[in-house]
């Protein structure tokens, strides 16, 4: 299964109506184990013990390490996803919660820095799908000419550009800080957090009695959340196995002559040089810092 296949299924699953409120009485005083302190480990981890709940939070090598698939220096955060409404929705969502947050902790987690999106062909049918939903959600977009985008950024050949659009709202995420940033303050919050390799105990009538630790001791909770990526296959083998297979994504950084501060934050959005040979993405993507 891809990536955005799960994300097609999890979409699918109807959501509960409750209130806030009620969701926090039925989660007061639950223990819950959260296994793997990434992006999704980590908030899962936090709003649950904002909603009360006793909340243990695993992680083998710790929040953002470089095993994980939420380390990294960076990713860029982007609205424009096509026709996946799911998507752009998440991004609008998760924009509100990193400025709320980070403003909160005081500390800087997402880096405004728009994004310039370059089709090498005319076919720019991507970002032209993407525009309704981008207005819906509050995410501005323009769609760029040739002479005002290399006049804007110098620094960039638009040799062979055919289509430009400039998404305001995108940029970029510190990652790994992010990671252990949400993991420090779900600490200071009341949670619990074990730097510790986790696997599944004993399940019995399809109940995980518990948690079998690196050091021998057992952890036991009256639910368990599993957010570990490409590893759940080795938790799981039977259930999950060889379903969830990683490719390998090469990650390459350039340095910038002495003084030159022409690729600056501010100076230089995030870009993506689109092909319509891949059926997502892009061909080239770069976060210059």
């Amino acid at each position: 299964m891809t990536r955005r296949g799960a994300t097609k299924t999890l979409s699918a699953i109807p959501l509960l109506s409750s209130s806030a409120t009620a969701a926090a009485s039925a989660t007061r005083n639950t223990h819950i184990v959260v296994v793997g302190a990434g992006a999704f480990g980590g908030w899962a981890a936090l709003h649950l013990r904002r909603m009360g709940a006793q909340v243990t939070l695993v992680d083998a090598w710790g929040p953002g390490n470089s095993r994980s698939s939420s380390g990294g220096e960076t990713r860029a955060i982007r609205g424009l996803y096509g026709q996946n409404r799911i998507y752009a929705q998440w991004v609008a969502r998760a924009l509100e919660l990193w400025r709320e947050n980070q403003d909160r902790w005081e500390t800087l987690l997402y880096q405004k820095t728009g994004m310039l999106w370059m089709f090498v062909t005319d076919d720019d049918a991507y970002a032209r799908e993407s525009l309704p939903m981008a207005k819906e959600l509050g995410l501005k977009v323009d769609r760029l000419e040739r002479r005002e985008a290399e006049k804007r950024f110098p620094q960039i050949r638009f040799e062979g550009v055919q289509k430009l659009y400039f998404e305001h709202e995108a940029g970029y995420l510190k990652a790994r800080h992010a990671c252990q940033t949400v993991c420090d303050q779900f600490q200071l919050e009341g949670g619990r957090f074990l730097r510790m390799a986790a696997k599944p105990g004993s399940i019995r009538s399809e109940s995980l009695d518990e948690l079998k630790l690196a050091d021998g001791d057992l952890l036991s909770a009256d639910q368990y959340v599993f957010a570990c990526g490409p590893w759940l296959g080795r938790l799981f083998p039977g259930v999950i196995g060889t379903s969830i297979r990683p490719t390998r994504q090469e990650v390459y950084y350039f340095g910038t002559p002495p003084g030159d501060s022409s690729f600056e934050v501010g100076n230089l959005p995030v870009w993506l040089n689109f092909d319509k040979r891949l059926q997502y993405g892009c061909t080239t993507a770069a976060i210059l810092m």
